[in-house]
């Protein structure tokens, strides 16, 4: 549905296509646009022919002649009862009349000239409705002050309001249009609208809105119900998804004939509510199901979704397992290979191995963490670090080790420290020409 912005208006006529649709019920705002422009935007004519639905249906408001009441049956759409005044009666009733006829055309037709030159001079302020709840509650505090408070409850909002909450609940809504200067104004509110049994039946099986043709508001809701006489009542419900007048009451009416009419016109537009009780009672069983539906779906989504963040997750495990042991592989191989090729590099910078007939030289017999023995010669005036370093050479050698001399048992220090920069030489650490060290193994500890 297009906003009003959206289809190019004033912002009159955006005002006027807001209200009508709030009048009428209809959806579409381009139907609405469409049922104004045809009537060149009078909201009143059309509202008329929306929610009265009489497009095309003739006006049957002609009293017979035998009696003043007036039952219109061949409107099957909207049914109307209409109350005649008495007509003249004798020759003299007639004369009377016949006499001044000529005065009531002339004073009619003078009055309705002198009202269209003010109108159009200057406009019916009741055309403008800027305050309707205050209207609305003006005309009770005036009904009350005049009639008592004994009385249907009014409903106390605009008329559209009244027109949605009847469209929500499903209720009838009877409208009360009350013309202040009419001549059976007066008896019929106290005699028929306050008589107890009116009152009750009222408040019972219906809705009640009224409010005073004086008022704006009550001005706007008669130039869309067109009523011919007062008092004048409209009977509106739910029909075909719109709400719609089924039936209008017109002239002075006992409350006996009253009750009987709206008896008549809620018994034969009753099926329209019960119908639409069905269709909203499946519509809710529908959304109920598809709701029941929607959360079975998302629940078995969540379900679906919850096992998929678990697979990952197990998935993610795994791999980032497998990337830590690859990573492990390959760290372990280069530490394998730079051990490797630092054994190389020591084996490559030893001095050579003296002569067995140095008389510097230095028989040494290394026992091995795996029993074995190696034996090499040396030097006295070589350092310590040469006999650590031609042992890391050996493939057969712990990654890492120390050297232990026994008869005293004592560590060699063949390697530097902050404290001894330079480890001692052969000769300073007391080895004897011929000796034997022990290797142990230091790489678990």
């Amino acid at each position: 549905m297009a906003a009003p912005e959206e289809l190019d208006l004033t912002q009159e006529q955006t005002e006027r296509l807001l209200q009508f649709q709030d009048l009428t019920g209809i959806e579409s705002m381009e139907q609405c646009r469409q049922t104004l422009e045809q009537h060149n935007w009078n909201i009143e004519a059309a509202v008329q022919d929306r929610l009265n639905e009489q497009e095309g249906v003739p006006a049957v408001f002609s009293p017979p002649p035998a009696r003043p009441l007036t039952v219109n049956t061949a409107d099957h759409r909207v049914y109307s009862y209409v109350v005649s005044r008495p007509q003249p009666r004798g020759l003299l009733g007639w004369g009377y009349y016949l006499i001044l006829l000529p005065f009531r055309f002339t004073y009619y037709t003078l009055l309705d000239i002198f009202r269209f030159a003010f109108r159009f001079i200057r406009p019916d302020p009741r055309s403008r409705v800027t305050d309707p709840v205050g209207d609305i509650v003006s005309f009770i505090q005036t009904f009350e002050e005049k009639y008592g408070r004994t009385h249907p409850v009014f409903y106390q909002g605009t008329y559209s309001q009244a027109l949605n909450d009847a469209k929500r609940e499903l209720r009838f809504l009877l409208v009360y249009l009350h013309g202040d200067e009419h001549q059976d104004t007066d008896e019929f509110c106290r005699t028929t609208l306050c008589s107890p049994e009116v009152i009750q039946f009222i408040n019972t099986r219906m809705l009640f809105w009224a409010c005073s043709t004086s008022k704006p508001e009550g001005y706007r809701v008669s130039q869309a119900l067109r009523e011919n006489t007062y008092p004048f009542l409209a009977m509106i419900t739910l029909k075909d998804r719109r709400m719609t007048v089924v039936g209008r009451l017109e002239g002075l009416i006992q409350s006996v004939d009253l009750l009987n009419q709206l008896n008549f016109i809620m018994d034969a537009n009753r099926t329209y509510l019960v119908s639409e009780r069905l269709e909203r009672e499946e519509r809710n069983q529908t959304q109920v199901l598809r709701q029941q539906q929607d959360e079975a779906y998302l629940v078995s989504l969540r379900a679906d979704q919850e096992k998929d963040r678990q697979k990952r997750e197990r998935l993610e495990q795994i791999r980032r397992a497998e990337e830590e042991a690859r990573q492990k592989q390959l760290a372990e191989e280069r530490r394998r290979l730079n051990l490797q090729e630092e054994k190389e590099r020591k084996s490559e910078s030893l001095p050579p191995e003296p002569l067995p007939n140095d008389p510097n030289g230095v028989k040494i017999v290394f026992k091995m963490p795996n029993d074995s023995r190696v034996e090499r010669r040396f030097l006295f005036t070589q350092p310590l670090t040469v006999i650590h370093d031609f042992l890391f050479s050996l493939n057969e050698s712990p990654e890492k080790f120390q050297i232990v001399a026994n008869f005293p048992r004592r560590i060699l220090p063949c390697l530097p420290t902050e404290d001894r920069p330079n480890p001692p030489t052969l000769q300073e650490a007391g080895l004897s020409r011929s000796q034997v060290l022990f290797v142990q193994d230091l790489t678990d500890e």
